[in-house]
């Protein structure tokens, strides 16, 4: 039976007041020259963000219990309910750069039947950091040196013989990114603690299928971590990474010393473009603990297994939301 919608927009949220209003008036005012729904899975805000979605027009509000979230898994309810061809997704705290974001989304998907996803730009806020701004517009124009669609035909050996390339082509984002659902009636996404997005692009590109990238579907969407929430995230990303793709981010204590001292001193010595806007000391210091917190979680990630069970538990934001 043909869909309803050319596309639906799914978009997980919790306590989701300081970003979803204008996430939302965004994505409601895209420019699309098809019908879209909007669909808010809510698992238990407690600050406003349910009442102010049930008063909302446009969208349609599913609500769980937080303790039935998962990334995976409420991903995959998003795409059950919708009745679309395409299905995007963003995050709470993704908001669109511009009415056009979701039409360019689609117009990548639509250039061949095999690309099964999408995944688009991300920019800093304008509120963000210097470094953060850099960080993001560099990792972003590394894809502009690759072809936008790659699959690993592109070069079979290199898929086998090279984890960087790997690594390179099941980049996923969920927080700015589109399905082919009917991909996803065969491969949803898996339900795990973690990296559910980039677990569904290996899957993909490992049956065949290309994945995409949509340099003008935009959305702005970073984050300035203080060094707690900076450690514990690094801890996460390489904890899952080693557990769902053997990649050893940082396995010596040693070198991660070295690097932590490395990136330090680059932090004080690092110029960026002026468009950044002024670096401070305050920039410069905070971007050396930040950097000395990505070198340990990563670290201590890849060592996961090696901690007392209390320590890594408590280290892990995701494990405790995965079971709580």
């Amino acid at each position: 039976m043909k869909a309803t919608y050319r596309c639906a927009v799914v978009i997980p949220a919790k306590n989701a007041m300081r970003f979803l209003p204008k996430v939302l008036d965004k994505v409601l005012g895209q420019r699309t020259p098809w019908p879209f729904e909007v669909i808010v899975i809510d698992s238990g805000s407690k600050d406003g963000t349910i009442e102010y979605l049930r008063k909302l027009k446009g969208i349609r509000l599913v609500e769980i219990a937080s303790n039935e979230f998962g990334h995976g898994r409420t991903r995959n309810l998003g795409v059950q309910l919708a009745d679309a061809e395409f299905v995007a997704f963003l995050t709470h705290d993704a908001e669109p750069f511009d009415e056009n974001w979701l039409a360019n989304l689609v117009m990548v998907a639509e250039q061949d039947p095999a690309i099964a996803g999408v995944f688009g730009r991300h920019i800093a806020y304008p509120t963000a950091s210097p470094f953060t701004k850099n960080d993001m517009d560099r990792h972003f124009e590394g894809f502009l040196a690759h072809p936008l669609i790659v699959s690993r035909d592109l070069d079979r050996v290199r898929y086998e013989s090279d984890e960087g390339w790997r690594q390179f082509l099941h980049f996923y984002s969920d927080n700015n990114s589109l399905m082919r659902k009917s991909v996803w009636e065969t491969l949803p996404y898996p339900d795990v603690e973690f990296a559910e997005d980039q677990i569904w692009a290996r899957n993909i590109i490992e049956l065949g299928y290309r994945k995409a990238y949509a340099p003008d579907a935009v959305v702005f969407h970073s984050h300035d971590y203080g060094f707690a929430e900076q450690l514990r995230r690094a801890f996460d990303e390489s904890r899952n990474f080693t557990e769902y793709f053997g990649y050893k981010l940082s396995p010596s204590p040693l070198k991660s010393v070295k690097n932590a001292v490395e990136f330090a001193i680059q932090a004080f010595r690092q110029e960026l473009d002026g468009r950044y806007g002024r670096v401070t000391l305050a920039h410069r210091l905070k971007r050396a603990g930040q950097r000395a917190a990505l070198v340990a979680g990563h670290c201590l990630g890849t060592n996961h297994k090696r901690l007392p069970y209390f320590v890594s538990s408590r280290l892990s934001l995701d494990q405790r939301l995965f079971k709580s």
